[in-house]
């Protein structure tokens, strides 16, 4: 879709288009409070004045807001869906998910040389924005050392919108390639629905049963959804 205006902007006495004193605006209320009290829709206009210079970016945001859903599912969808919505081009695209990155390697980096296991909330958060809202199902593995530290953090393998080939004896092997001595298993469901699959159940059973010989520990299997995560320790299936 093309980036550029259908037509001419309305201009206000001054002479300047409309939108220019909304910019100013909101630029200020966020410099003043951050992004509190900022509806989804406003906190993207936010991103978008710099990707579309002279245009009103708010019908574009509201636009994706009302596709997606929220401001995480608009940074989550793949480029060529947002490239739907008039007035989002490649190149706006292209920025929407250099933001998204950012916002993963931020969530990642709290992870960083900290016990894992002492801080949850920290690997929610990021498991939440690296797979919560992607399209199709990912298999992710966090390796952690003795000291339940991260050592590495890959993405396994990606499928379908509800499936994905899980292969534990190339989970074990890469364990132990890593000296890792234990893992959290992740995975997401596009469905939204974070509840385990009868699926899930016996794949998480077979990995661990293949991992404990081998002196390595699954800590959970933590599934993440639009509409929440489960975690199967907290629901004592491990």
């Amino acid at each position: 879709m093309s980036e550029k205006a259908g037509g001419a902007d309305a201009k206000g006495a001054s002479g300047e288009p409309h939108y220019r004193g909304h910019r100013d605006r909101l630029r200020a209320r966020f410099s003043e409070a951050g992004e509190r009290g900022f509806p989804d829709y406003e906190l993207l206009e936010l991103v978008l004045f710099r990707s579309i210079p002279q245009r009103d970016v708010k019908p574009i945001a509201k636009a994706l807001i009302a596709r997606f859903g929220s401001f995480a599912e608009v940074l989550g969808a793949a480029p060529e869906r947002l490239q739907e919505i008039d007035g989002v081009g490649e190149s706006v695209a292209l920025d929407l998910k250099i933001v998204e990155a950012a916002t993963v390697r931020m969530t990642r980096g709290a992870l960083r040389e900290r016990p894992v296991l002492s801080s949850w909330a920290d690997v929610l958060a990021y498991c939440r924005a690296a797979m919560a809202f992607a399209e199709r199902e990912e298999f992710r593995l966090l390796f952690l050392d003795k000291r339940n530290a991260l050592i590495a953090d890959e993405v396994q393998g990606s499928g379908t919108i509800d499936h994905t080939p899980v292969y534990p004896r190339e989970i074990v092997r890469r364990a132990l390639e890593l000296s890792a001595t234990a893992i959290v298993l992740v995975h997401n469901h596009p469905s939204g629905d974070p509840t385990p699959s009868s699926a899930d159940i016996r794949m998480t059973q077979e990995i661990i049963a293949i991992s404990k010989p081998m002196g390595i520990t699954v800590h959970d299997h933590i599934i993440v959804g639009r509409n929440g995560h489960a975690s199967f320790k907290g629901l004592k299936l491990i």
